[in-house]
């Protein structure tokens, strides 16, 4: 079938009155994101809205209650990845990585309107906030999976381009230092959440070796620069 029939398949079992059917379509359509043809994350980026399920609630079995919940966090995070795709013209967890990747290169400019961009997206894939004792099927576990994978790539591509934002800090303008503090202080909230957000996988079973260390990661950017972070923000400050 085509990608758009595809896709209107998959919107219309998202519109069950069933959890199961729903979180179903929701898994699927997460995996044909990241694993199938861009197509696919470009037809649903050019809709003008995805999925409307903030509501959403079975009432027909007992787990219901629960996996619902995690059905509207995910419904969510799936809209701004969409979203996300739309604003850049790319599926930010997939793009170029390294020093030569397309964040460490992106001017300032572009740089300050597409870390916003990252900041949004992750703060809906942290918002699942599932605990191990919660993961108790293989639907919500396969959904737990794939956004564990996002996680890293995005958190990948938002730490480089905050070593980005760091090494051209003082060669930007006063308005563009004051966006670029608060997307820093930022990072550093959203650094310290993930870092919960890996001891779940850790507990859920994820082995130790794919689960990156994080306690220091923002302590380390910095130090790469040559200071901490209190005598970043104190020069900041001098500097907005």
């Amino acid at each position: 079938m085509s990608v758009e029939h595809l896709a209107n398949v998959l919107s219309a079992k998202a519109r069950s009155s069933s959890w199961v059917v729903v979180f179903k379509a929701l898994v699927t359509i997460h995996h044909l994101m990241v694993n199938g043809n861009e197509r696919f994350i470009q037809h649903l980026a050019s809709r003008s809205s995805l999925f409307t399920l903030h509501n959403f609630l079975d009432k027909s079995v007992i787990e219901g209650y629960t996996m619902s919940t995690f059905i509207r966090r995910y419904s969510r995070y799936l809209n701004e990845k969409s979203l996300a795709y739309r604003m850049i013209s790319s599926d930010i967890t997939k793009i170029k990585r390294g020093t030569h990747g397309v964040m460490r290169t992106m001017n300032t400019n572009e740089l300050l309107n597409t870390l916003p961009v990252i900041q949004t997206q992750f703060d809906a894939l942290l918002n699942f906030n599932a605990n191990p004792d919660q993961l108790t099927n293989g639907i919500i576990q396969s959904a737990f999976i794939l956004l564990f994978k996002d996680s890293l790539r995005l958190f990948s591509a938002y730490n480089e381009g905050i070593l980005n934002l760091l090494d051209n800090y003082f060669n930007m303008r006063k308005n563009q230092c004051k966006e670029s503090l608060d997307i820093y202080i930022k990072f550093l909230g959203r650094t310290a959440k993930l870092t919960e957000f890996l001891k779940v996988a850790e507990e859920f079973g994820v082995e130790q070796k794919d689960i990156p260390y994080l306690s220091q990661e923002s302590e380390l950017v910095l130090q790469q620069f040559g200071f901490s972070t209190t005598s970043f923000l104190n020069l900041s400050l001098i500097r907005v």
